[in-house]
């Protein structure tokens, strides 16, 4: 992944030393060698990744970060010295540094930690730009909420059908916050077994368990001083959530089978796409880890309720797809547009983007046809079955008509919806679809 470095270092050998290194790992390399030098750098460079060097002859590395990050907002910044100290690493940290490195550093280490600080930026201004162009209110008031707690460290749930955009938002939550140069570890709650779930949140020891032939881990140590994203957690067993419940109480985490707790530093987002009251009432989760966990709640409304998103997602989605399949699209046509503004969407936003993707590969002229979307329109959704309400029933036609595109194969009818398995599965059940 080639970026654009600087290299701000008084010492001759060592700008040297940074620079072949960087220069046989593809990268295009400026260098500095004082703070006084970047005035004219800031009129004439556009770096990715600053190698900052904490002491120069005029100035501090502490007090060029925030001049540098004013002026370079999306450049990432890493901190190099001889003279490392707790309390300069923090300050450092706080001041908006990616990274703080000692000297002497070993070149294929330095090298990993630029390669995560570019993943880093490229991630940051993805999110970003997807935040940029939700048109409703709604979604603008999330993704401010979002900037105004992502710097603490404050425990998030986030809710919303499947497909709205939860994981997204975990991305913004975690790059915008203090500890986005630490690990973002997500897993899925529903997709474990039982009897492995705790394992892998925990760890465990050799010998726990029937498989156990080693020492494992566990994903709250591999998050420490980074985010831990539990999606789908009311999915997780209950007498699991309780476990979980005490490591958030504890700040401690003992792994399945050892007798040693570990301390664990790690901020939790939850994500879940059921409704709370009803997950509580149902007895898929504890009430007190709802309390816990919830410090701050951000609800992610369906795309039906939000259609004033639908075109500039599509757009976006359009101009990403295009660009990978190498092809020149100026958009959609006015028919096609409408069709996807009025369509209901049971799959949310991973079913539109499923629908965008499949329709650049299909189209063969400048703009999307309606007759390149595979969704059908109003007027042919509106004739199935009338037991249901207008939304439902649309809904539920939607999923007839692709369960018989897909000679009703549900992990493909969920694939091509942009919705999980278990999701269909209770749909179909609640729709008293005959498969």
């Amino acid at each position: 992944m080639k970026a654009n470095i600087l290299v701000i270092d008084d010492d001759a050998e060592i700008r040297e030393l940074l620079v072949q290194i960087l220069t046989r790992a593809n990268h295009q390399v400026s260098q500095l060698k004082d703070g006084a030098s970047l005035k004219d750098a800031f009129a004439r460079l556009q770096p990715d990744v600053v190698l900052l060097d904490y002491k120069l002859p005029d100035a501090t590395g502490l007090d060029l970060l925030p001049v540098i990050k004013k002026e370079w907002p999306e450049a990432e910044v890493i901190m190099m010295t001889g003279h490392a100290t707790y309390d300069v690493a923090v300050e450092a940290i706080k001041r908006g540094a990616f990274h703080f490195q000692e000297k002497p550093f070993d070149p294929e280490s330095l090298l990993n930690l630029i390669k995560r600080a570019i993943e880093i930026r490229t991630l940051r201004e993805a999110v970003s730009s997807a935040s940029t162009i939700f048109a409703c209110e709604a979604m603008k008031t999330v993704v401010r909420t979002v900037r105004r707690v992502a710097p603490s460290d404050v425990s998030i749930l986030i809710t919303g059908e499947s497909g709205t955009g939860k994981e997204v938002i975990a991305d913004l939550i975690h790059t915008t916050s203090l500890r986005s140069s630490g690990p973002l570890i997500k897993i899925n709650c529903a997709a474990l077994p039982r009897e492995l779930i705790e394992s892998e949140l925990f760890g465990s020891v050799k010998g726990a368990f029937t498989g156990a032939h080693s020492d494992r881990e566990g994903l709250f140590r591999q998050a420490e001083s980074g985010t831990l994203l539990l999606d789908e957690l009311s999915e997780m067993p209950i007498d699991t959530q309780s476990k979980l419940l005490r490591v958030l109480q504890e700040k401690e985490v003992r792994p399945v089978g050892g007798r040693t707790s570990y301390k664990t530093d790690c901020r939790i987002i939850a994500a879940t796409n059921r409704k709370v009251e009803e997950a509580i009432r149902d007895g898929k989760l504890r009430e007190d880890l709802y309390y816990r966990i919830s410090a701050v709640s951000v609800h992610l409304p369906p795309l039906r309720e939000r259609r004033d998103d639908i075109l500039p997602l599509a757009n976006a989605f359009l101009k990403r797809y295009a660009a990978q399949a190498n092809r020149d699209l100026a958009g959609f046509s006015d028919e096609a547009a409408e069709r996807l503004r009025s369509f209901d969407w049971p799959g949310n936003v991973r079913q539109l983007q499923n629908e965008v993707q499949r329709a650049v590969l299909l189209s063969e002229g400048k703009l999307v046809e309606a007759a390149d979307l595979s969704i059908s329109s109003p007027a042919s959704d509106a004739t199935g079955d009338t037991s249901f309400t207008l939304l439902e029933g649309v809904e539920r036609n939607t999923i007839v008509q692709m369960l018989k595109e897909t000679g009703g194969n549900k992990l493909e009818t969920a694939k091509r919806l942009g919705i999980g398995r278990q999701t269909l599965y209770n749909k179909i059940k609640a729709y008293g679809i005959e498969t």
